[in-house]
This record gives C-alpha cells, sequence and structure tokens, in this order.
C-alpha cells in the first residue's frame, strides 16, 4: 500500500477516535439520546425534521445507536411520520458517513490481493446494490458498514441504492415494533 494511502488510513483512524472520544466524553455526546433528540425536534417547530436529519446525521458519525433516532421520531411524530422521518434521516444519514469515509479515507480496500478478501469484494463489485441492501437487512445503521463500504470500491449511487432498499424493512420493523412497545 502506498504512503499516500496510508496516511489517508491513518488521518481516518484518528478522526474515528476523535469522534468516539467527543461522544463518551463530552455533553454533547451524552445529550445525544431518544428524550433529548425528540424534545429538540419538537421545540425546532416546522424546522424540526431539518434538525432531525442533521442531529442523525451526526450521530451517525458519533455512532450513536440508530434506534435512538429512530425511537425520537417515532415519539416526535407517531408509527406513520415518525417512520418516514426516521426512513429519511436514515438514509441521508449513512450516506453522508459514507461521503465522510470516502473522502478521508479513499477505496483502499480495492487494492485488496487477498484471495479470500478479494472474492468477497468481488461479490460486492458484480451485485453491489443487492449486496448492499441484504447488508442493510441485518446490519442496517451499524458504522462499521459505514466505514467498510466507503472504503471498498462500490460507487456512491449504488451505494445509495442498496442502502434506500435494505433500510426498508429493518426502519418499518423498529418503528413498528416501538409504538407497540410505547403503548
Amino acid at each position: 500500500m502506498s504512503r499516500g494511502r496510508l496516511v489517508r488510513l491513518a488521518l481516518l483512524a484518528a478522526v474515528a477516535v476523535a469522534l468516539l472520544v467527543l461522544r463518551f466524553t463530552t455533553r454533547f455526546g451524552a445529550s445525544l439520546s431518544t428524550t433529548h433528540i425528540r424534545e429538540v425536534v419538537q421545540h425546532a417547530g416546522a424546522a424540526g425534521i431539518g434538525v432531525f436529519v442533521v442531529a442523525f446525521c451526526v450521530g451517525e458519525l458519533l455512532h450513536v445507536p440508530g434506534l435512538v433516532f429512530v425511537g425520537a421520531a417515532v415519539l416526535a411524530w407517531g408509527r406513520l411520520a415518525g417512520g418516514a422521518a426516521a426512513y429519511v434521516g436514515a438514509l441521508v444519514a449513512v450516506s453522508v458517513a459514507f461521503a465522510v469515509v470516502r473522502a478521508i479515507g479513499g477505496q483502499p480496500l480495492g487494492e485488496i490481493r487477498q484471495p479470500r478478501l478479494r472474492a468477497v469484494l468481488a461479490r460486492l463489485e458484480q451485485r453491489p446494490i443487492g449486496t448492499i441492501a441484504v447488508l442493510r437487512l441485518f446490519l442496517w445503521l451499524a458504522p462499521a458498514l459505514n466505514y467498510a463500504l466507503a472504503l471498498s470500491p462500490v460507487r456512491y449511487r449504488d451505494y445509495v441504492a442498496g442502502s434506500a432498499i435494505g433500510l426498508v424493512i429493518p426502519v418499518a420493523a423498529a418503528t413498528t415494533l416501538l409504538e407497540y412497545l410505547l403503548r
């Protein structure tokens, strides 16, 4: 691997560590809770959905579980409107995370030559949308998935399309479950 790639990966690691430190050691990180997010978006009035999406993007970068935001959306707007807001927020959040990681780290996984890892990447390259959709079903908003896919050779549009398809079922299931538990 070239020196430039190593520098970019080191920078990405430093940014990831700094984000985790921010999340776990500051008041700001502690404020990213379901209750607090719901209160903030409700007080924002008409701008609430924009505030929610921005908070979701920041939360995804800080490795806050996506369920925190889905719960806040359901509490703030109910199952249908909250589910729609959670879906849009999730899709924008994973897309922003991909863009940030790709901008900093590049695509070093495309250079991997180890046969086993190359086989996994070949499947991703052959059927990117379907592969990403299936991964989202199981790992729906996992930051590690965003990082791995951003560092791979997958195209941004395929990432967004696969994520859009793959997030439908997990977000719908989570909103339905949360509404049921809240009753």
